[in-house]
C-alpha cells in the first residue's frame, strides 16, 4: 500500500517543498540533545556546587561518610554508593566533574584566543607569515602528546595546573587550522572586499569581518575539542599523570577500583557511566551546532 504524500503548493516546486520541509526537520531539536544538554548542565550543577562544598556535601570528598564499597541505590542519600574507603561517590563524582571543566574550558580558551588569531593572521597575511605560522602547527602535530604531557610530568609536580597548560598547547594547531580555513573562505566575499576598497586596515579587517564570521565554526568545534579534552584528562588521571590524590577526578577513581571489578562492577561502573554520558553529550551537541552553522563551509 502506497503512502499518501502531501502535494506542494501553488508555484512550489517538489525541490523547493522538499528543501524547506528537511529544513524543519533539521531545525526541530531531538530527544537526544535535549538529554546532552539536561545532562551537560546537570554536570555543570555539581561542578558549581562543588565550589561550596561544606554547604552541599558536608563530609567532603576525602572523608569516609559509611560503610566501605556501597553499591548505588543501597542508601539515602549517597544514593550512588561509595568507594573503596566509604567516600561518596556523588561528592566525589561533583569533585571530579569540577576539574574536568575547568581542565576543558581553560584549555580550549587557550587553544581559541592563541589558535584563533595565529589563524586569522595566516589568512589575512599569506605568503611568509602563513607559511611560518603554517609550520609552527605542523611541529606541534607532529610532536608525540603523551610525550609532551610525560615530559610536564616529570619537570613539574602533577597538578591541575600543568596539565591543563599541557592541554591547552595541544589545542593550538587544530584551532589555527580551522580558523585559517574558514577565514579564507571569508576572505573573498564582497564585505571584506568593500571593507578593503574604504581603506579598511588589517585590524579592522581581521578583528571586526573575518574574526565575526570565523566564530560559528570555532564555536562548534570547541565543544568537540571539550569532549576530546575530558577524554584526556581521564586517561593521564588513570596512569597517575594527572590530578593527585586526594583531590578526585573521575579518571582517578577508575584508577583506583579497578581491582575491585570483579567483586564490586559498580565502583568502576559509576565513574565510567559518567564520563561515558559527559563526552557523549558534548559530541552531540557539538554536531549539532556543526549543523545548525553548516560548517562543511569552510571547506575543511
Amino acid at each position: 500500500m502506497s503512502t499518501l504524500e502531501t502535494a506542494p503548493a501553488v508555484g512550489e516546486t517538489p525541490a523547493t517543498a522538499a528543501a524547506a520541509k528537511s529544513g524543519k526537520a533539521r531545525k526541530r531539536p531531538s530527544f537526544l540533545l535535549w538529554f546532552a544538554i539536561a545532562w551537560m548542565a546537570l554536570v555543570l550543577l555539581g561542578a558549581l556546587l562543588s565550589l561550596v562544598a561544606s554547604d552541599v556535601f558536608p563530609h567532603g570528598y576525602d572523608k569516609a561518610f559509611g560503610e566501605a564499597k556501597q553499591a548505588p541505590f543501597s542508601s539515602w542519600p549517597e544514593f550512588l554508593g561509595t568507594d573503596g574507603l566509604g567516600r561518596s561517590h556523588l561528592t566525589r563524582l561533583a569533585f571530579g566533574a569540577r576539574v574536568s571543566m575547568i581542565v576543558a574550558l581553560v584549555s580550549v580558551v587557550v587553544g581559541v584566543l592563541v589558535g584563533g588569531l595565529l589563524g586569522l593572521v595566516a589568512a589575512y597575511f599569506r605568503g611568509v607569515t602563513e607559511m611560518v605560522i603554517d609550520l609552527f602547527s605542523d611541529a606541534l602535530l607532529a610532536f608525540p602528546p603523551l610525550i609532551l604531557l610525560l615530559a610536564l610530568s616529570s619537570v613539574y609536580e602533577p597538578s591541575q595546573t600543568s596539565i591543563t597548560a599541557g592541554l591547552a598547547v595541544l589545542t593550538i594547531p587544530g584551532f589555527t587550522r580551522l580558523t585559517k580555513a574558514s577565514a579564507i573562505a571569508q576572505s573573498n566575499r564582497e564585505y571584506v572586499t568593500v571593507a578593503k576598497a574604504m581603506g579598511a586596515g588589517p585590524g579592522r579587517i581581521i578583528f571586526k569581518e573575518l574574526l565575526p564570521n570565523t566564530f560559528p565554526a570555532v564555536m562548534s568545534y570547541s565543544v568537540i575539542v571539550m569532549a576530546v579534552l575530558i577524554v584526556a584528562e581521564g586517561s593521564l588521571s588513570f596512569l597517575g599523570l594527572s590530578i593527585p590524590p586526594p583531590m578526585p577526578s573521575w579518571g582517578g577513581m577508575i584508577n583506583s577500583a579497578k581491582d575491585d571489578l570483579s567483586l564490586y562492577p559498580s565502583q568502576v561502573f559509576v565513574p565510567c557511566a559518567v564520563l561515558f554520558l559527559t563526552v557523549f553529550s558534548l559530541n552531540v551537541i557539538g554536531d549539532r551546532l556543526r549543523a545548525k552553522f553548516d560548517v562543511r563551509d569552510t571547506k575543511l
